[in-house]
């Protein structure tokens, strides 16, 4: 069924006049009369009572006008959801983080100014390690991935990635630690009689591999005394002495009153990369658009190397 015949005839029966009917319409009276009997004859009976001097609706008019206005209604609403998928204004974004991805500025802002413009698309977050990310990314579980590595990451195609950010990764400790009291600042080599606090699979996949990297061309292996899930419980346990752990710059914004952040002698890099499909639906392309556009207004490139 033709949803212009019903268009047509809602606008009749509204009228009750052909003539006023066919200039609201925008056409002539002869091929919206037309019209209206190509609908009488699909559906097989009379909608309207025609005289030279009125109309009026038949019982089976009247009964099919409330019909056709849910079923107008109902395509108009379709074709508004589907523009609106279209310009990102509503659907489902599956979004996956680095536990430290939050502490960036720009990313924390680019969150905030997503669900500020965009309140009708559902927010999906996962905080995840890097290899989960990539996998759920690969199975479409996550639309844009935020993940942490020294290296590009390695992906499957049909993937693709983009740094956001190369910053330092710091050595976090209690304040008594000889390590926080020492002037100088912490080497690699200094941490090879400690024990470290480091994030378990699958949250330390990336950084882990380069942190043993480096331990391992200092001439020793890591000691690791605990492993834990979560930020809270990685410097909780820091706080509690159980050792120390490295951490990246950004997260040093956290102030916990007993630890001390320490930059290395020399500069331990770690990036931040954007992970997703190579073909974006409307809404990950717009926040991948977001987040770019917050990085790029703090004027610092993708580097935050800053000595503290």
């Amino acid at each position: 069924m033709d949803l212009r015949h019903l268009r047509y005839f809602l606008c009749v029966a509204e009228e009750m006049h052909f003539g006023r009917a066919a200039q609201r319409l925008g056409i002539s009276q002869p091929p919206l009369s037309k019209q209206i009997r190509a609908l009488e004859d699909e559906l097989g009976v009379r909608l309207f009572d025609r005289t030279s001097r009125r109309v009026r609706l038949t019982e089976a008019g009247r009964l099919f006008e409330p019909e056709a206005g849910k079923a107008v209604a109902q395509a108009d609403h379709a074709a508004q959801v589907a523009r609106r998928a279209y310009r990102a204004e509503i659907g489902r974004l599956g979004l996956g983080f680095t536990p430290s991805g939050p502490f960036v500025p720009f990313v924390a802002r680019a969150l905030h100014r997503f669900r500020t413009t965009y309140p009708d698309v559902e927010l999906v977050l996962r905080e995840e390690g890097r290899d989960d990310q990539i996998e759920d990314v690969r199975n479409r579980q996550l639309e844009i991935g935020i993940v942490r590595d020294y290296v590009k990451p390695l992906l499957p195609t049909g993937m693709v990635s983009q740094c956001l950010l190369q910053e330092e990764m710091i050595l976090a400790m209690r304040s008594d630690h000889p390590l926080a009291q020492r002037a100088a600042a912490p080497r690699i080599a200094d941490l090879a009689n400690e024990p470290l606090v480091l994030y378990g699979a699958p949250n330390g996949a990336g950084f882990t591999d380069q942190l043993f990297a480096l331990c391992e061309a200092a001439g020793f292996t890591p000691r690791i005394a605990h492993e834990a899930r979560g930020l809270a419980t990685l410097l909780g346990l820091v706080s509690a002495g159980f050792g120390p752990t490295v951490i990246a710059q950004s997260m040093a914004r956290l102030h916990i009153d007993n630890i001390v952040n320490r930059p290395f002698e020399t500069p331990v890099p770690s990036s931040l990369w954007l992970i997703h499909a190579e073909e974006l639906s409307p809404t990950a392309q717009t926040f991948r658009e977001t987040i770019l556009e917050e990085r790029d207004s703090d004027g610092a490139g993708q580097t935050l190397f800053q000595r503290r």
